[in-house]
């Protein structure tokens, strides 16, 4: 029983420890503060909730505790400004002297664009006082709920690395004493980049988790989704915003095929395209278009989408413009290049020009230490030698890649098919 009950904690605190972090954040303005505050919350229910049972509503039980704790600390630190006898005197006037505090940060959050705790918290994590790394890192931790391990994996660096980032970047934002607050013109131009970025990647850790049993994390991917409209209509004439969004809702309608009744993951081209939510299809070619519109320079996620388009609008996989594809990633890498990038490019030009073709941009991909680690890398170099009819070649590249794969279910895919 206790056993079901941690879990039950477990699930509820990874899908609701952002809102609680954003919503403490912006009573005590203090990062460090709100993070101990929520996971007080936490400590509270892992040792009331085994003995008095579940509540009815686990993420409002969780919220209630950290809100209290955080007025308690605001209490608390008034009380240490003030002469002691003058609060005793009046409960009343405490109350009132713990407000004035923080009533014109209040009153700014509410003046700001859109009212939501959790955007606030992703621009506050997206502070220039921070390096690029570091406010990636801090964003997929507070609004992801993502571990240290699942970040490295996401960024293709060790878990150290992310801690020390992660560590630093709270003491930066700390020191600096950075508002909690949305930003302003130009300011808001200057760290869309990031958010999109942080967004992004969320949205990639639920589409393939990293690790664990489930394939996807659907919660993730419909939290980005959200943030991702909520960002299109604070900025509304930002083509990438727009790109970003088309990008996240067309790879978002293919979930419910991405998966058989077993929750076995079903690759691009075997999924029944039947299945595909067709109107998140439609919602994602508006928002290209709007992005198309606007005529700005296409940079790396309207490319994306662009790309992710050509599935979308393909009734079958025969049917996909390959040598589109191919070569709106050729114009990807001169925008964003990046290993990942090509390997995707790779993949593209092996369907347009045939195997031998894209294991040779493989090739050359092998030796690149950030891919080292990244069993994508192998296991399409195995799907390609499998096709080239190198059988042996390909079970080894099949089981390197299912060796690094973190997530259970993707082994599982990968060793399968060493064994085919």
């Amino acid at each position: 029983m206790h056993s079901q009950v941690h879990d039950t904690i477990a699930a509820v605190w990874r899908a609701e420890s952002p809102r609680i972090v954003a919503v403490v954040m912006r009573r005590v303005q203090d990062l460090g503060v709100a993070e101990e505050l929520a996971q007080d919350a936490l400590v509270a229910a892992l040792e009331r909730w085994p003995l008095d049972g579940l509540p009815d509503k686990p993420a409002a039980w969780l919220m209630t505790v950290a809100q209290n704790r955080a007025l308690d600390h605001l209490r608390h630190r008034q009380m240490s400004a003030a002469r002691h006898e003058e609060l005793a005197r009046d409960l009343d006037a405490q109350e009132a002297l713990i407000v004035p505090d923080f009533v014109d940060a209040l009153d700014a959050a509410r003046q700001d664009p859109i009212g939501d705790d959790l955007l606030r918290l992703i621009f506050t994590a997206c502070h220039p006082v921070l390096s690029t790394d570091a406010r990636v890192a801090l964003t997929l931790k507070l609004l992801g709920g993502l571990s240290t391990h699942e970040i490295a994996r996401a960024c293709l660096v060790s878990e150290p690395t992310v801690a020390q980032r992660i560590v630093r970047a709270k003491r930066s934002l700390s020191e600096a004493k950075v508002p909690f607050e949305l930003p302003r013109a130009p300011a808001l131009g200057e760290r869309l980049a990031s958010v999109l970025e942080v967004v992004y990647l969320i949205f990639n850790e639920g589409y393939t988790a990293t690790t664990g049993q489930d394939w996807m994390r659907p919660a993730l991917c419909q939290e980005a989704l959200r943030l991702g409209r909520l960002l299109a209509d604070l900025a509304p004439q930002e083509a990438e915003v727009h790109g970003l969004l088309a990008l996240m809702e067309i790879q978002a309608s293919r979930m419910a095929a991405r998966t058989d009744a077993q929750g076995e993951p079903i690759l691009l081209n075997d999924q029944d395209r039947s299945r595909w939510d067709h109107a998140l299809i439609e919602q994602g070619l508006a928002a290209l278009a709007r992005a198309e519109a606007l005529g700005q320079t296409a940079r790396s996620y309207r490319l994306q989408a662009e790309i992710a388009a050509c599935h979308a609008r393909a009734a079958r996989p025969q049917d996909t413009d390959w040598h589109r594809m191919a070569g709106l990633y050729a114009e990807l890498m001169r925008v964003a290049p990046s290993p990942v990038v090509e390997l995707n490019r790779a993949v593209a030009v092996s369907m347009a020009e045939g195997p031998a073709a894209g294991l040779r941009i493989v090739d050359t991909l092998l030796s690149d230490k950030a891919l080292q680690r990244y069993h994508w890398l192998f296991a399409v170099q195995a799907d390609l030698l499998d096709k080239l009819g190198r059988a042996e070649a390909a079970r080894e590249a099949y089981l390197k890649a299912a060796s690094l794969a973190g997530n259970e279910r993707e082994k599982a895919l990968l060793l399968q098919r060493a064994d085919r």
